[in-house]
């Protein structure tokens, strides 16, 4: 299904026999972390699942979708800006899902938390544009050697693998420092690529909003380094100033 007119009509008529529309947006190609995301999906009680893809993307391994809305690039002469947090420009891809969520009308948009910063920036754009829709974050997918599953990182070169599984490394060590304190994260986080030999372009740690973190509670850890001439991100939460061990004795 191409067409934005029918697509409304979809979204429309579902809603009519009082059915939860679910967005799924997604890209080129498929891979086990967009699967992810379509299992949550088809877990919301009442739910039809609306995946939208590429045109040419390979739809073969998904399964139990209701509809696969291929959606090609459009024109469009407006642009939805995200905050600039001084890591990632995701205006583009955050003006898609802007747009895809008008035209379908959803009541729930499932997004990655492997593109934190976009995830945050749409929870935003939705409050502050009046969109009524819920933005529900899923975890991300790694693979055994802990790099997180996405397409620029299976872009990597076989030799240059170790060096990827190094920004999971720091995050790991990062989020296992967070009883000490912010500065203790960033300092470990670093340390652990440095070993591995990685030149990180940023290590930053901010609050779950992306502000400046609190001294304690909930964080978020963010990395990009490229590694074999692939750029490559990755993030993690942080309970800062309390740390797993503490947050364990408190569940």
């Amino acid at each position: 299904m191409e067409d934005i007119e029918r697509i409304r009509m979809v979204g429309s008529a579902y809603r009519k026999t009082g059915k939860r529309v679910v967005l799924v947006p997604l890209g080129r190609d498929i891979h086990a972390g967009h699967l992810a995301l379509v299992q949550a999906a088809q877990r919301v009680r009442g739910g039809i699942v609306v995946v939208a893809v590429d045109p040419e993307t390979d739809i073969s391994a998904l399964d139990g979708v209701d509809v696969v809305w291929r959606y090609g690039e459009q024109s469009q002469r407006t642009r939805v800006l995200a905050p600039d947090h001084g890591m990632e420009d995701v205006s583009a891809e955050l003006t898609r899902i802007v747009a895809l969520t008008c035209a379908l009308g959803p009541s729930d948009v499932f997004m990655g938390e492997k593109d934190y910063e976009l995830l945050v920036a749409t929870q935003q754009a939705f409050t502050d544009l009046h969109i009524a829709a819920r933005v529900q974050g899923v975890p991300s997918v790694r693979m055994p050697d802990g790099v997180v599953m996405s397409l620029r990182n299976a872009d990597v070169a076989p030799e240059a693998r170790e060096q990827a599984s190094a920004l999971s490394a720091a995050l790991t060590a990062g989020a296992y420092a967070a009883e000490s304190g912010a500065e203790e994260v960033v300092r470990v986080a670093r340390e652990v690529l440095a070993a591995a030999g990685v030149e990180p372009e940023y290590v930053e740690l901010r609050g779950r909003d992306l502000g400046e973190p609190p001294a304690e509670g909930d964080a978020r850890l963010f990395i990009a380094a490229t590694i074999g001439g692939v750029r490559l991100i990755d993030n993690a939460g942080v309970p800062l100033g309390i740390g797993f061990r503490n947050l364990e004795q408190r569940g």
